[in-house]
């Protein structure tokens, strides 16, 4: 809002209809974005991602395949948390511009995680499950069973993290698409002034006035 004063001592008011505006847009935009509860779906791709870094590092003890020597769950364990980590805080400090940042880095979790699922099955593929047979030793056997199992766990918690990953996604860019309007009110939209005049003091003086 900015005040000035014309020659004739007449007061213009101006309102700034952009800074209006874009206080709304922001409001309305972290109204919708609560509405989509990030801050829940942050949680859960943080919580998959410590899960899976944690769960493989039993496979450390094991025979080193496709998955552990290319280190698959612990880069896609930290893509899972910095796009979680991105999206608790997107809902507290609410932009389009952290929006758009949000809605980057979690699809390249999608990616990554879809990486990481291509690994998987080919592991899986390459060291099946056997059975115990005269050529194996019960504790060798014990430990393709354990890896075994513990890929298969890995495997379905990727499967939950690219779900998790392409809702955020889709619903991020649906809150960009319904917003992204207002990204240029602050050009082009001029200010709306007020005017208010102020009292003539060089009128006559009447007589009530004067007493």
């Amino acid at each position: 809002m900015a005040v000035s004063v014309s020659r004739d001592l007449s007061v213009i008011v101006t309102t700034d209809i952009n800074a209006d505006k874009l206080t709304d847009r922001r409001q309305a935009l972290r109204e919708s974005i609560q509405k989509g509860e990030p801050k829940s779906l942050g949680v859960s791709q943080v919580m998959i991602g410590v899960i899976v870094m944690s769960y493989s590092l039993p496979l450390l003890s094991t025979e080193f395949t496709e998955v552990v020597t290319f280190g698959v769950p612990w880069w896609s364990g930290l893509s899972f948390i910095a796009a979680g980590v991105v999206a608790i805080v997107m809902e507290k400090h609410s932009s389009m511009k952290l929006l758009g940042v949000c809605m980057v880095v979690t699809l390249v979790a999608v990616l990554v995680s879809l990486l990481a699922l291509i690994f998987y099955f080919i592991d899986l593929h390459n060291n099946p499950e056997t059975t115990c047979n005269h050529s194996l030793t019960p504790e060798t056997h014990d430990i393709q069973m354990f890896s075994y199992g513990v890929k298969s766990s890995l495997l379905l918690f990727t499967i939950i993290q690219i779900t998790i990953s392409s809702t955020l996604s889709y619903i991020l860019y649906m809150e960009r698409r319904r917003y992204g309007q207002y990204s240029s009110l602050n050009q082009g939209v001029p200010s709306t002034p007020i005017l208010v005049t102020a009292p003539d003091f060089n009128g006559p003086i009447t007589a009530a006035e004067g007493l």
